[in-house]
């Protein structure tokens, strides 16, 4: 049985002004999805649809029974007047973790993402890098069904995403799903088990790397070729 089934017919920010238009997927255990499209192209608009944060949507976005999901935004977003570890206990308290588990797994967290110096002091006063490691650890603190995950890579070194990939694997092993927004196309060529291309608001392409050089008609194609295909030909179709 899918994590998530996505069934978007249209969705926008204004009634009958849709800017996405037939987005079609689902998410299963353990698969990373990687969602592509340029600026403007519907990304950001097709996560908020199956966040529930669009009023004007037709279609269906379904979450399996039970499954919690964690996102993660563009942009670190904190209470100004809570620590770290206070976002942590917070978090937490919401999700019923048990005292000693949470505090292990926090413990754990921090210590790789080598915050544990900081666990006290207010994120606002954090650097970029540090505060997008900060939301890492406040994403994966409950152990999520989903990770739902917008432009991961902004802000952290190399060292940094070396560790935010390979924590991602681990969850994928215990079978979490993941759909991640990203520009970082070679990375994401190397790392996600399935892709969505999204452009002027549709889904354009999808499926693994193999199936979508076949939909594109180009079957030595990398990620970027196969992204820039479909951008010429949407430019052409115009």
């Amino acid at each position: 049985m899918n994590l998530l089934n996505v069934d978007i017919i249209s969705a926008g920010y204004e009634n009958e002004i849709p800017i996405i238009h037939n987005i079609h997927f689902e998410i299963k255990k353990g698969e990373l999805i990687g969602l592509i499209g340029p600026n403007g192209a519907g990304k950001s608009t097709t996560i908020k649809t199956i966040l529930g944060l669009l009023e004007h949507k037709k279609g269906l976005v379904d979450f399996q029974e039970g499954v919690k999901y964690s996102y993660i935004p563009e942009r670190p977003v904190f209470y100004e007047e809570l620590t770290l570890w206070e976002h942590m206990d917070f978090m937490a308290a919401v999700e019923g973790i048990p005292d000693h588990e949470y505090k292990d797994r926090a413990d754990e967290l921090l210590n790789q993402y080598k915050l544990s110096e900081h666990a006290h002091k207010f994120p606002g006063s954090y650097s970029k890098g540090m505060q997008q490691k900060a939301m890492l650890i406040l994403a994966m603190i409950a152990s999520p069904d989903i990770y739902i995950i917008d432009e991961p890579f902004i802000g952290l070194d190399p060292n940094a995403m070396k560790l935010f990939l390979e924590s991602i694997e681990k969850e994928r092993q215990r079978g979490a799903g993941v759909l991640m927004s990203t520009h970082v196309l070679d990375t994401a060529e190397k790392v996600c088990s399935r892709f969505l291309i999204v452009h002027e608001g549709v889904l354009k392409a999808s499926g693994t790397l193999d199936e979508i050089r076949g939909q594109c008609g180009l079957p030595a194609g990398t990620l970027y070729d196969c992204f820039h295909h479909i951008a010429e030909e949407t430019v052409n179709e115009e």
